[in-house]
């Protein structure tokens, strides 16, 4: 006999039969007509090549013959086995699950949000839990959530693939900072002067001298001078400290080192910054990766 041959709704209706031994009340039971399980009824005898059901000598009702014995009880069985797996509704609890989460956070996402999160999580005991971040790959990340060896992706929305499912997680303004006593004094700025500037860029796409704030200022029909360009935040405060050169990153991030660098409006209207959190739609309905969500959303700064 060749399974992918079997109709499964032949089956449940054979559990019926078997459980009635009446057509007529296994029919009541299933919401079937009388002459639509006698159908099946007909078509069960051809695939198993056997009766199943006789007349009662009674002439109530039917008797089953060794074959439909034989096969009652497994098929029971296996039918609330399948009913369980298709009616299991998965779930997740921190606090006994087992789960290692990756997540992709560009530089700026790792300060923002990995920092605070890495706080939230050492303050919980959650011992089957691990968390492993890494640094997207824009050429790969796609394929990678794809195959689940991404859970979330934090960064800005030029990264995000358009096949994810995404919401917004924060949104804050651009401000530029230098180092403490700069040449330029704390006065504030104008556009001439932002321009003249020697501009540090920290950009996510490795070797590129311009980005959001350049595409800002070309829209105006003016040109900073951009000197240096890194991938990493972290590098930021040190160049400054030592030159004089100044950079331009959400307000966010350049608080934190208020100690060591001031930080001046932008002369300028621009669009601000955000980051999106991003999952592939195949772990949407993941109890553990929208926890992991909600989580993030938790930490993030208002």
């Amino acid at each position: 006999m060749d399974l992918r041959q079997i109709d499964l709704n032949l089956l449940v209706s054979l559990d019926a039969l078997l459980a009635e031994c009446n057509v007529t009340r296994a029919a009541r039971r299933l919401h079937l007509s009388q002459p639509a399980l006698s159908a099946q009824l007909a078509r069960l005898r051809t695939l198993f090549a056997d009766p199943l059901l006789l007349p009662a000598e009674t002439g109530r009702g039917m008797t089953p013959t060794a074959r439909a014995l034989a096969l009652g009880p497994a098929l029971h069985l296996a039918l609330k086995d399948l009913e369980s797996v298709v009616l299991h509704q998965p779930s997740f609890d921190p606090a006994t699950d087992v789960r290692t989460f990756q997540l992709a956070m560009n530089d700026t996402a790792m300060v923002v949000i990995g920092l605070p999160l890495i706080e939230e999580l050492a303050a919980h005991d959650w011992p089957g839990l691990r968390f492993a971040f890494r640094v997207p790959d824009i050429d790969v990340i796609a394929s990678q959530m794809e195959r689940g060896e991404v859970d979330v992706l934090l960064a800005s929305e030029r990264i995000v693939p358009a096949v994810m499912k995404t919401r917004p997680l924060i949104h804050g303004r651009f401000v530029m900072a230098q180092r403490k006593g700069h040449p330029r004094g704390n006065l504030p700025l104008d556009l001439d002067a932002y321009c003249a500037l020697k501009h540090v860029l920290v950009t996510e796409i490795g070797g590129s001298l311009g980005g959001y704030v350049d595409e800002t200022l070309e829209s105006q029909g003016r040109r900073r001078n951009v000197v240096l360009s890194v991938e990493k935040f972290m590098l930021v405060p040190e160049i400054l400290r030592n030159s004089d050169y100044v950079c331009t990153l959400p307000s966010m991030l350049i608080s934190r080192f208020a100690s060591v660098l001031d930080m001046f409006e932008l002369p300028f209207r621009d669009r601000g910054f955000g980051l999106r959190l991003a999952w592939h739609p195949r772990n949407h309905l993941d109890p553990a990766v929208s926890w992991m969500r909600d989580l993030l959303g938790k930490v993030a700064p208002e």
